[in-house]
């Protein structure tokens, strides 16, 4: 049986300025943040679309019909500024369908949502991300903070597992690869929720892998990143690296 995922953002370009001297020239590149995670589902039961942020503005539904496509919905590394200012609202001033709203009903009804952290993850760089108080996180097993969230770990740290018999982590063993960072997120406060995977306490404690349900749908944070910089060359090429992904992506699409 094949499981559609749709892997919203996790996308952007970058602008350089050289000076050399007297003189100067400018370049872009265009980058793509989630091959390791497209190469690990590939051949797999999970059938991966991938949309970048800038398509996401105009492509990413605006009707229920748009998401039913798909048991599983991927938000990673895309502000929540992306859904709600489309070019119809920004240049023209129109009114169109609230896609965070959307996404919290499709939830609701069944879907199964995944975020994961990143510079625009949860409330990101400078608070600029956005996903406080909006529907989304309405569905979240967490909360976002009302600032910005990054915590930088640049000597690295390994998660300690709390529940290695939970679904999300099954078959994994062993030591899992260094990471380098994580989105700080508070969680909620229901029989529902659990913490699968977190931070040492010795370096904070933070919740890294929770899961939870909303309505009849199922909904999991991933506060570290899809690769780098926050996960590691190593961690993206381990053995667990996509087995992981296929057992969140397997929970999430899985039905009471």
């Amino acid at each position: 049986m094949t499981t559609k995922v749709l892997l919203v953002g996790e996308s952007w370009v970058t602008s350089e300025t050289h000076y050399k001297g007297f003189d100067q020239f400018g370049s872009v590149h265009f980058h793509l943040g989630a091959t390791p995670l497209v190469n690990a589902l590939k051949g797999s039961e999970f059938e991966l679309t991938y949309m970048t942020a800038h398509e996401a503005a105009d492509g990413f539904p605006f009707e229920m019909e748009g998401l039913d496509e798909y048991d599983v919905l991927i938000l990673s590394d895309i502000g929540a500024n992306t859904l709600l200012l489309p070019p119809a609202v920004w240049l023209q001033s129109k009114t169109v369908p609230n896609r965070l709203k959307l996404i919290k009903a499709w939830v609701e009804k069944g879907g199964g949502l995944l975020m994961c952290g990143g510079y625009f993850s949860f409330q990101g760089i400078d608070g600029k991300a956005r996903w406080r108080r909006t529907a989304v996180e309405d569905v979240l097993p967490v909360t976002c903070l009302p600032w910005d969230d990054r915590l930088e770990i640049p000597e690295g740290t390994t998660p300690d597992i709390l529940m290695a018999d939970h679904p999300t982590i099954s078959g994994i063993s062993g030591e899992w690869p260094v990471m380098l960072g994580v989105n700080e997120v508070e969680l909620r406060d229901r029989e529902d929720i659990e913490v699968v995977a977190r931070l040492p306490e010795d370096q904070g404690g933070h919740p890294l892998l929770v899961t939870g349900k909303a309505g009849k749908g199922r909904s999991a944070v991933w506060t570290s990143d899809i690769g780098p910089h926050w996960l590691s060359p190593a961690f993206c090429e381990w053995d667990g690296y996509g087995m992981l992904w296929k057992n969140i992506l397997g929970w999430l699409a899985a039905k009471d």
